[in-house]
């Protein structure tokens, strides 16, 4: 199946995924309004969908997201009429946050194919993805800092825990362009591939991660990004057991041992 908007485009590259692209390649994927929006609703149909595994972001033509349109992004629906501009920029604020926790959020794991540019809210949804491949083109600028500010859509949280302190702030108070080869060095990217390769890579990595128990990749998911802001190690370990539990008492859980014993594929029904 194959969903369309003006700028969005939703389909299926193989059984199991769903591939969002940002498709405004004249310009660079940068953000409008209605792709803000789209992006939110269409993560809340995946949310809610068993059948979806894994959810690959890329971008058309030569970029992957070059941050918002400058040009004009337009006016997000939710934000109230009559109220005055620093109003304006607070919902407008509180709606585009709601992105990164959504992705964070979502029990399929989320894969970046990141090809060309990304900056401003590109730079976010790569890092926000649980896992991102770059293709060598990739380059991540940010341009949050022509805004004024040099980090908003969690940057500052997710970017020092990608890298580490000291490299998070020398990328975000300079705004230095990471090319490639780099972002994967210092842990900003999985791996880099050449861009003819990027997307069979990604669908590769899909691959590995569907042949796991499905409800056990959503709780292995939310331990990942849940104990990154656990006290100690014992709640950590406390977490995952209530995820072990829950998972090994799964049919899933049952067939998947099973086909490890027949050396065959596991066949998943989501129960």
């Amino acid at each position: 199946m194959t969903e369309q908007t003006s700028a969005l485009l939703v389909d299926q590259p193989i059984e199991g995924v769903t591939r969002i692209t940002f498709n405004r390649p004249d310009r660079l994927n940068a953000f409008t309004a209605e792709m803000y929006e789209g992006l939110l609703a269409a993560l809340e149909r995946i949310r809610f969908d068993p059948d979806i595994r894994v959810v690959i972001l890329t971008g058309a033509g030569r970029g992957f997201c070059s941050g918002n349109e400058l040009s004009g992004a337009g006016k997000l629906s939710k934000i109230p009429e009559n109220v005055g501009k620093i109003q304006q920029d607070r919902y407008a604020l509180m709606e585009l946050g709601r992105i990164p926790v959504a992705m964070r959020s979502l029990p399929q794991p989320i894969i970046a194919a990141v090809n060309g540019p990304a900056a401003g809210i590109g730079y976010s949804l790569a890092l926000a993805s649980d896992l991102a491949i770059a293709a060598n083109s990739a380059k991540f600028v940010n341009a949050i800092h022509n805004a004024g500010t040099g980090t908003e859509l969690g940057m500052s949280y997710m970017l020092p825990r990608a890298v580490g302190t000291q490299r998070a702030a020398e990328l975000l108070l300079t705004a230095r362009p990471v090319l490639a080869a780099e972002a994967a060095a210092i842990g900003l990217v999985l791996k880099t591939v050449p861009d003819e390769a990027l997307m069979e890579e990604t669908l590769n990595l899909a691959r590995a991660i569907m042949v796991n128990v499905p409800v056990g990749i959503w709780l292995t998911k939310q331990s990942l990004w849940a104990n990154q802001g656990t006290g100690s190690l014992e709640a950590a370990i406390e977490l995952e057991h209530r995820a072990v539990m829950i998972s090994q008492r799964s049919e899933d859980a049952v067939e998947k041992r099973k086909a490890f014993v027949d050396r065959r594929p596991p066949v998943f029904k989501n129960q």
